[in-house]
């Protein structure tokens, strides 16, 4: 059974890729290192910020007997209209230090969308994954995915997190947030994502 650690802060994004990968992983928390340290996500491109936190936490964790590969996630939402945006800055696209909060973050996309049809709403979650295995930090696989969709015009539904209420993906007429975590990780771009990992671990 390989051991990941997953090198992130973000709990749901922990529980999300410990629910979805199931008992044929060990999935380790980053809580468990309270003096790992803040990574600086400053890549132009998911994949660059997924590698950058993979890469530092195996450097920092060296050659201690821990899990056997380190996992990053870096991922975010693509809106068509908005050319791409927010991408990379989705966790922080309202301002401030640091990640803006959820509602704060929504709103700024409804702002944005306010003159927008629902025939031009399409957007997409992008996921990207990058694994480095313990001792051998030089080299680095990815795994992407993709989830297609469109943004509502208001927030709906109480589960999920970050853009979930406003997502509502292709083939579905309710959000993520509305829809529930079951259908949510069987289908999302992380999951699609974290299943390309589990085949390679195959």
């Amino acid at each position: 059974m390989p051991s990941l650690l997953i090198a992130s802060h973000n709990t749901h994004k922990m529980a999300e890729i410990a629910t979805i990968l199931g008992e044929d992983f060990d999935v380790q928390s980053l809580a468990k290192f309270p003096a790992a340290p803040e990574v600086v996500e400053d890549g132009d491109t998911f994949a660059d910020n997924a590698i950058i936190k993979a890469t530092e936490i195996a450097a920092w964790l060296g050659g201690q007997a821990l899990p056997d590969f380190v996992l990053a996630d870096d991922s975010g939402l693509e809106v068509d209209a908005l050319d791409g945006a927010p991408g990379v800055h989705s966790a922080r696209y309202a301002g401030g230090d640091g990640n803006a909060p959820d509602d704060a973050n929504n709103a700024k996309l409804l702002r944005e969308l306010a003159d927008v049809p629902d025939d031009n709403r399409g957007a997409q979650f992008h996921c990207v994954l990058a694994l480095v295995a313990l001792g051998q930090a030089a080299e680095v696989r990815t795994f992407e995915g993709i989830c297609r969709g469109r943004i509502a015009q208001a927030q709906a539904g109480q589960g999920g997190f970050g853009y979930d209420p406003l997502f509502v993906p292709d083939g579905h007429e309710l959000s993520f947030a509305e829809l529930g975590r079951g259908v949510k990780n069987a289908i999302s771009h992380r999951a699609r994502a974290l299943a390309k990992l589990a085949e390679y671990f195959r």
